[in-house]
């Protein structure tokens, strides 16, 4: 393959990989925490003997990231946590002191993903939350990690176009008369990107799971991680993608037999099957409709874009219009059935992630969703101008010839009956033998096949993001899921104000004020307290917040908040006669 033929994809990968690096909105927990024992914000007479917090789907324990906070400082959990299903069981020392309790945790979901978090119950009396407003900073995913998974995915996604689609074009497609080396060193390209981001996947899932740093990895997790689905999965992944390789070889070389051709199959469809089953389609509702589909998805892709790219590098640069002929035309049904699968299979896969309309444009998942469902209505108006190209200029006039791309050998020779007859037949066809033209429409094709591909890498690199957000039916479930009330705490030169509100939801909610001294070295006493609550999205301007001192670092108040949305709390704190201070807080209330 010449160096100007790989510009261009090259580029379009290299120039969709810059996207993936921009600032995105963050992969948020994809299991959702619905109830807590106690329950959050809540004052208990007794301290229990253990935690228990429900979540949506199945999850699994992360060793060293659960732990409750005594109000003095001290762990209060003893012995081993343990994951039964959906339950995660906290056991607790017992003599505990009176006070405010700090739960903070972290956790594997089903579809692979670390779910991490933290809310605080008081025993006996409510005291300031130990350990300062963030219950979930030391489990919290890194940042470089998140990215770099982002960008595994989307190697292993071009890895897979790589693959199949090149395979498929040389085992059904390929003109015999061309020679195989430059599409074979594109397939076994795409078989080792698979390899390679299969084995990043694997290290980098190691600090995603842990919530350590990109470097920061010990054998205890990498062995946790190995043992799990999405390890099993990976490591199937790297092995197909070796024997596919070596497969390889005798269909470059035009030797594969019958045999290698049904372990190509086999190969693939194991192959495929280890995408859906290490992320969001195994935990869905209804897992083997999305599994089937997420699979589906994948292949259609790859066998599309795959084909594309051939087209476009090899086909369309170097096969006669007497080999374009009977080419174009089955390459013209498969894009079209590949299309077709892309559209069933991503819109079953939308209706069991997305589920109401709410969350398909109330969610980062819904929005990166109706993004790429735009962007593959562009394409597929790009493909209908291809294939009208197609049905003019590359179709031939109804005869038995030049039906098998296969049958074109390495020499057409007049002695020959066979290419006397196939030649003789194609030189019949008014539209092969409008030679004149055919140059333009070729450049043409060429020209729409390259926006084609343009567009679907971007597309590729929206969905790498996808996979790694929070799917819309998760989020939905958490804005209407009972997970407690809100709490923040803002610092500021003045005080470190911790702010509850319950049940944070539409209707009567209770606030919290507990004012602490900005280093958090205990309490601040405060002269007076003033409070507002608006919602500037629905025009609704500040309305007072009537606040009652209940001692001098404690306040609280009562406010209707209707409707749902994210409301602006203002809280104005004066510490004595000449300083005072003023806090926002954006409060996300339910319906």
């Amino acid at each position: 393959m010449t160096r100007r033929a790989w510009s261009i994809p090259l580029a379009t990968l290299f120039g969709a990989l810059l996207i993936l690096l921009l600032p995105a909105s963050p992969a948020g927990a994809h299991a959702i925490i619905e109830r807590t024992a106690p329950v959050a914000g809540t004052v208990v007479d007794q301290l229990p003997g253990e935690i228990t917090l429900t979540f949506s789907e199945p999850v699994r324990i992360v060793a060293d990231k659960i732990r409750v906070i005594a109000p003095d400082g001290s762990r209060a959990d003893t012995g081993k946590p343990a994951a039964r299903d959906t339950e995660l069981v906290i056991p607790l020392k017992s003599g505990g002191p009176k006070g405010t309790y700090l739960v903070s945790y972290r956790v594997i979901s089903a579809d692979s993903h670390p779910v991490s978090g933290g809310y605080s119950f008081s025993y006996g009396q409510v005291s300031a939350v130990p350990g300062g407003n963030d219950a979930g900073a030391d489990v919290k995913t890194d940042a470089v990690v998140k990215n770099a998974m982002s960008v595994a995915r989307f190697i292993g996604f071009a890895g897979l176009i790589l693959l199949v689609g090149p395979t498929l074009v040389l085992f059904a497609l390929w003109p015999r008369r061309l020679s195989a080396r430059d599409p074979g060193r594109v397939a076994l390209t795409g078989a080792g990107l698979l390899v390679f981001s299969a084995a990043l996947e694997l290290y980098l899932q190691i600090p995603y799971t842990s919530g350590t740093s990109l470097f920061d990895v010990s054998s205890t997790a990498a062995r946790e991680v190995l043992g799990t689905t999405f390890g099993a999965a990976h490591l199937i992944r790297i092995a197909v993608a070796i024997a596919v390789a070596v497969l390889l070889r005798p269909l470059i070389a035009g030797r594969a037999g019958k045999i290698d051709q049904t372990l190509l199959v086999i190969l693939g469809v194991v192959g495929l099957a280890t995408w859906p089953i290490s992320g969001h389609p195994s935990a869905s509702p209804v897992p083997t409709l999305t599994v089937v589909a997420d699979a589906a998805h994948l292949a259609a892709m790859a066998v599309w874009l795959g084909g594309l790219l051939m087209l476009f590098a090899f086909l369309l640069r170097r096969a006669d219009t007497r080999e374009l002929t009977a080419i174009v035309p089955v390459w013209s049904g498969w894009a079209l059935l590949a299309i077709t699968v892309l559209v069933l299979a991503g819109t079953a896969q939308a209706l069991v992630e997305i589920g109401t309309l709410d969350a398909l444009t109330g969610t980062t998942y819904g929005r990166l969703v109706m993004v790429k469902a735009g962007l593959l209505a562009v394409i597929l108006g790009v493909a209908a101008y291809s294939r009208s190209i197609t049905n003019r200029r590359f179709t031939p006039a109804p005869t038995p010839a030049a039906t098998d791309p296969s049958d074109f050998d390495d020499s057409d020779d007049p002695d020959d009956p066979e290419d006397s007859e196939d030649l003789a037949d194609l030189s019949d066809s008014e539209e092969v033998a409008d030679a004149p033209a055919e140059p333009a429409d070729r450049a043409r094709l060429r020209r729409a096949v390259l926006i084609e591909v343009l567009i679907a890498v971007v597309v590729l690199g929206f969905t790498s993001v996808l996979v790694q957000t929070s799917p819309a039916r998760s989020v939905a479930a958490g804005d209407n899921g009972a997970e407690g009330p809100f709490t923040t705490t803002v610092t500021t030169n003045l005080v470190k104000l911790e702010v509850d509100v319950s049940p944070g939801r539409v209707g009567p909610n209770t606030v919290h004020l507990y004012a602490l001294k900005p280093d958090g070295s205990g309490p601040q006493t405060v002269a007076e307290w003033k409070a507002t609550a608006a919602l500037p999205a629905k025009g609704i301007e500040p309305i007072v917040l009537p606040t009652l001192p209940i001692t001098p670092d404690h306040a609280t108040g009562s406010v209707t908040l209707t409707p749902a949305g994210t409301w602006e709390l203002k809280f104005t704190v004066r510490v004595d006669e000449l300083n005072q201070t003023t806090i926002a807080v954006q409060v996300p209330i339910r319906s």
